[in-house]
């Protein structure tokens, strides 16, 4: 989908850059629809292209014994899916699939290595995500071994909701046991537990954040540790 110069970033970390350098980088970007579900990379596979989301959310899966993944990161219009790429490590250690339906800015891999050798501001801006993505990678693995079911999927919903900007979205139990590394009976007892106490309304896949103050009580410290964290990069 071509892309108008006079467009207005809806990622925050293109929108942070000097507008002179974010329509150079516009030049060699195109705007692409993310669908639920669909796979960026697989590990080990090149990163052709790197991914500034708007409106999608997508999240960073390591893989054990080829078949079970785990959640380590998630990626939404505060940041880029490629980061690797940014280290000129052209291949990728993770799975990268898209949790929410939207819209990302997507840019072929040469020309995005071309801009960030020759540009400063980029630089800059990706060392501060690509530390703010290491504080989530590293406080998310510590939060999966020590923090309950129902603090993490209210974690996880937190940060759904920031990226999302909207109190409604959709994930189904499977997806969300994926995510948390957990069995179904486990994501339906936490969610259970939060819809009980009036936090969040799920039926049938379809998550509604009902009272955010009160999730927020009930999520576990690492949500603001990496909120925080982010703030100040």
């Amino acid at each position: 989908m071509p892309v108008s110069r006079q467009s207005i970033a809806a990622n925050s970390l293109l929108a942070a850059l000097p507008r002179n350098e974010y329509l150079r980088l516009l030049d060699n970007m195109e705007q692409v629809a993310l669908t639920y579900g669909e796979a960026l990379y697989a590990p080990g596979d090149p990163i052709k292209h790197v991914y500034f989301p708007n409106d999608s959310i997508v999240s960073l899966l390591t893989l054990v014994d080829r078949h079970q993944a785990l959640e380590v990161g998630l990626v939404g219009r505060e940041g880029m899916v490629g980061i690797p790429l940014a280290l000129e490590i052209a291949t990728s250690p993770v799975r990268a699939l898209v949790q929410g339906t939207g819209t990302a800015m997507r840019m072929k891999a040469a020309p995005f290595i071309k801009e960030l050798r020759q540009s400063t501001a980029l630089q800059r801006a990706l060392h501060r995500y690509t530390y703010s993505l290491m504080t989530q990678i590293t406080q998310t693995a510590a939060c999966n071994r020590f923090h309950v079911v129902e603090a993490r999927l209210a974690r996880w919903l937190l940060m759904t909701q920031d990226r999302i900007q909207a109190d409604s979205f959709r994930l189904t139990q499977e997806f969300l046991s994926q995510m948390l590394g957990v069995r179904r009976v486990g994501v339906t007892k936490a969610a259970r537990m939060l819809q009980q106490n009036r936090l969040i309304r799920y039926s049938r896949g379809n998550i509604t954040v009902l009272d955010r103050k009160s999730l927020e009580a009930a999520c576990c410290s690492c949500y603001a540790i990496v909120k925080d964290m982010h703030s100040a990069a």
